[in-house]
C-alpha cells in the first residue's frame, strides 16, 4: 500500500469541475487582481472567524509582515514567539527591523505563557503565538498579560483555519490573526496565498494600503506600501474550497481519533481540552528512534514529515540571536523525537490502519 503524505492532487480532482467553472468566471470578466471575487472571500472568510474585517494577501509571511508594519513594528522593537515555528514566524521580524525574542513551549507545542513575563521587556511591542500544528494556543492567559503590558497580540494562525478556543475561531483571539493559504493548508489556494482578519477598523485600512502601495486611488499613494495582493483566480478558488472547510476538518479529526485508538501506548499523540477545537493540519506523535522508523515506514510505502526538525534559534541564519543550544529545553527535546503522520482529509481508515500496524510492527520487531 503507498500512502503519500499529502495528496493535493486528489483534492483537486474532486473538485475539478467545481474548480474550473470558477477559473472560467474569472477568465471571461478578465478583472484579476482586486476583482469581487476577492472582495466576496474577504466578506465570507470574516464572516467565519467571526470578526469584522478580513484582508486577502498573497501568502502567509506577508500576512504576518504586514500585521507587523501595520502595528508599527519596527527597529529598536521586540516580538515573542516560540522556536518551534517554521522559519517564517521568525524571518518576518528580522524583515521589520525588529529582533525576535523567544519563550519555550509546552508539551501541545505552543508558546508557554507562564513564561511571558520574564520575556517581556520595555522594547516588547508584540506577541505572535503559534497555532502549532492547527491547536489553538492558550489565549486567554496571552491576552490577559499583553493586555497588562499593552502588547499587541498577532495569531500565527496558519496551520489552524477553522480552529477554535473557547467559542471563538482562530484568528478572532488576538488584535490580529494571520493564515497561509499554502497548497498544504487545511484552507488551500491552488498557489499561495493569505489572509489577514482583525475587528480594528484603523488596523483593516492600513493593511488595505499595505498591500496595495499605499494607493488610496490609481494616482494617490498616502504611505509607501507593497504589491501583496490575493488575485481574483486564487480567491474563486477559495470561495468555492471555504465550503468544504469544515468538512475536511471533521475527516482529519476522526482520522486523528482512529490514530489515538491504534497507537496507545506506542506512541505520544496528541490530545485537544474539552475547550479546544484542533483540526490537525499536522498529526504530530512523539517516538524513540524517531529517524529509523521514518525510515522504516518510507520503506513501506508511507509518506512522513519532520515539522520541524531544527528549531528556529538553532539555525544557521539565528546565530546573530544569541541563543544556544539549551535555551529551550521543551522545544528541543520535542525536536528529537517529533514525526508527523499522514492525517489529510483523502485517507481511508484502511489507510490508516496500515500506517498504525507498521508502527506497530517496527517497535515490536516483527
Amino acid at each position: 500500500m503507498k500512502i503519500p503524505y499529502v495528496d493535493i492532487g486528489a483534492q483537486s480532482r474532486a473538485l475539478k469541475k467545481e474548480l474550473m467553472s470558477a477559473v472560467e468566471t474569472v477568465l471571461e470578466h478578465g478583472n484579476f487582481v482586486l476583482g469581487q471575487e476577492l472582495e466576496t472571500f474577504e466578506k465570507q472568510f470574516a464572516e467565519y472567524c467571526g470578526v469584522d474585517y478580513a484582508v486577502g494577501v498573497n501568502s502567509g509571511t506577508d500576512a504576518l509582515f504586514l500585521s507587523l508594519k501595520a502595528l508599527g513594528v519596527g527597529p529598536g522593537d521586540e516580538v515573542i514567539t516560540a522556536p518551534n515555528s517554521f522559519i517564517a514566524t521568525a524571518s518576518v521580524i528580522i524583515a521589520v527591523g525588529a529582533r525576535p525574542v523567544f519563550v519555550d513551549v509546552r508539551e501541545d507545542y505552543n508558546i508557554d505563557p507562564s513564561l511571558l513575563p520574564t520575556a517581556i521587556t520595555a522594547k516588547t511591542k508584540a506577541i505572535i503565538p503559534v497555532h502549532l500544528t492547527g491547536r489553538p494556543a492558550d489565549m486567554d492567559a496571552i491576552m490577559n498579560i499583553a493586555a497588562r503590558k499593552g502588547i499587541y497580540v498577532i495569531e500565527d494562525a496558519a496551520q489552524a483555519a477553522g480552529a477554535s478556543y473557547g467559542q471563538k475561531r482562530t484568528g478572532s483571539l488576538g488584535h490580529v490573526g494571520c493564515f497561509s493559504l499554502h497548497p498544504l493548508k487545511t484552507l488551500n489556494a491552488c498557489g499561495d496565498g493569505g489572509v489577514i482578519t482583525t475587528n480594528d477598523r484603523e488596523i483593516y485600512e492600513k493593511l488595505r494600503l499595505l498591500r496595495n502601495f499605499g494607493l488610496v486611488n490609481r494616482d494617490e499613494t498616502v504611505m509607501w506600501g507593497y504589491n501583496s495582493r490575493l488575485d481574483s483566480l486564487q480567491a474563486a478558488m477559495l470561495l468555492l474550497k471555504l465550503k468544504y472547510l469544515d468538512a475536511w476538518n471533521e475527516k482529519r479529526r476522526d482520522n486523528a481519533e482512529i490514530y489515538r485508538s491504534l497507537l496507545k501506548n506506542v506512541a505520544v499523540m496528541p490530545w485537544e481540552l474539552s475547550y479546544e477545537y484542533c483540526v490537525y493540519h499536522t498529526f504530530v506523535v512523539q517516538v524513540e528512534k524517531r529517524d529509523d522508523l521514518q525510515a522504516f515506514l518510507e520503506r513501506n510505502g508511507i509518506g512522513t514529515r519532520v515539522h520541524y526538525p531544527v528549531p528556529i534559534h538553532m539555525q544557521p541564519a539565528a546565530q546573530s540571536l544569541g541563543c544556544r543550544k539549551g535555551d529551550f529545553p521543551t522545544c528541543e527535546a520535542q525536536a528529537d523525537r517529533i514525526l508527523s503522520l499522514p492525517v489529510h482529509q483523502g485517507l481511508s481508515e484502511a489507510q490508516i490502519h496500515y500506517v498504525a500496524q507498521k508502527i506497530r510492527v517496527f517497535y515490536r520487531g516483527k
